[in-house]
């Protein structure tokens, strides 16, 4: 088994983020530890991925001589909410899921947080496995613990903090992505970079087209960076009362896009993250906090990599840019009725502020929808 560990180390709620090839073909050596004398798991996965993975797993696991019972939910972020999930904890139960089994997330990230706060809640918390299938995932949602589903009000209202036992990362599950998909979940990649480290981001303008015509080794370096840099920032601060909000870095923008374009294909959450990190450079920019070059280099490399960037690249109207600041008062990271921002005084020098007038923010979108 070659694969690259990344260890995320909270206590007794450590855990290992396995990095590497053919790691679901492996996947019972992996999760056999974890288990006591009920070789059984209890895979949550949505109907796309079980379609051309879930039988790979089954083998993958009974190499070890580890049963599963599985659950396809409808693919896409209409299953994130209380139906599909009130669907998950009832067939948990009614499959006689015990406190010492273990969940097993299969898929993105929206099966990851939904199973993951399945897990969280159901006989007040059950361990589980993440096996992230999209690069999203693998470098975002899969760590740090963050469960949970989205409101009529906004995404990701209800949850829970809750760590996985495990993350199996399998690079070669990548190649079925679709190129727009892979290029969504590399949105979170290069957010890594802008909010931490020049160094990564400089990596990435060098082998970032590579990286996306398939070569497995960047890829793996790259996943392996991003969750480093994940844990890292998780470690400091778990339930995020403050460093750990840098990984919301272009999130403000691209959640009230999301929002506004009805969580739908229109535009994919990595492609408003990516949107939303130009857009946070440029207000950061304007407020005078880093050079005019900065923005200007992260459009590039988005750019470089055909990646959406601007408001205008998003197919179909958007509301005004009035109606989209109003709609930001909603967000999760709005303190004492002030709404935070990730602002940058360069390329990996992200920070937390609240001191952000309305009129600026509102100026940036409207220069925005202008084009």
């Amino acid at each position: 088994m070659s694969y690259t560990t990344v260890h995320v180390p909270l206590g007794d709620r450590a855990y290992d983020v396995r990095i590497g090839a053919g790691l679901v073909a492996e996947a019972g050596a992996h999760i056999a530890p974890l288990l006591g004398k009920k070789k059984k798991v209890f895979v949550l996965t949505d109907e796309t991925v079980a379609a051309l993975h879930l039988n790979a797993l089954e083998a993958g696991l009974a190499a070890d001589g580890i049963d599963m019972v599985s659950l396809a939910l409808p693919a896409g972020e209409t299953t994130k909410a209380w139906p599909q999930f009130t669907r998950a904890v009832e067939w948990l139960l009614e499959e006689k899921c015990e406190r010492k089994d273990i969940v097993v997330a299969f898929g993105g990230g929206v099966i990851g947080d939904l199973a993951g706060f399945a897990a969280a809640v159901l006989r007040r918390g059950v361990r589980f496995v993440q096996i992230p299938t999209t690069l999203l995932a693998q470098v975002d949602s899969s760590v740090g613990g963050k469960t949970g589903i989205n409101a009529p009000q906004g995404k990701n209202l209800i949850g829970a903090f809750h760590q996985p036992s495990l993350v199996l990362a399998d690079i070669s599950i990548l190649g079925t992505l679709t190129q727009r998909d892979f290029l969504a979940g590399y949105g979170e990649v290069q957010k890594y970079g802008l909010l931490g480290d020049e160094s990564f981001f400089e990596w990435l303008e060098v082998n970032g087209p590579a990286l996306a015509a398939g070569d497995m080794e960047l890829r793996t370096e790259a996943v392996r960076w991003s969750v480093q840099m994940k844990a890292d920032i998780v470690e400091r601060d778990e339930t995020e009362q403050g460093d750990r909000a840098l990984l919301n870095l272009g999130h403000t923008f691209c959640h009230v896009l999301e929002s506004a374009t009805g969580y739908g294909d229109r535009l994919l959450h990595g492609e408003g993250v990516a949107i939303g990190c130009a857009l946070a450079f440029e207000l950061s920019s304007r407020l005078g906090l880093c050079s005019q070059e900065a923005p200007s280099r992260v459009r590039a490399h988005l750019k470089a990599m055909g990646m959406k960037c601007d408001l205008t690249d998003i197919p179909g109207n958007l509301p005004s840019a009035e109606t989209l600041v109003d709609m930001m008062s909603q967000d999760k990271k709005v303190v004492d009725g002030q709404l935070r921002f990730i602002l940058a005084r360069g390329i990996g020098e992200a920070f937390v502020t609240a001191d952000v007038p309305r009129e600026a923010v509102l100026k940036v979108i409207q220069d925005g929808l202008d084009g």
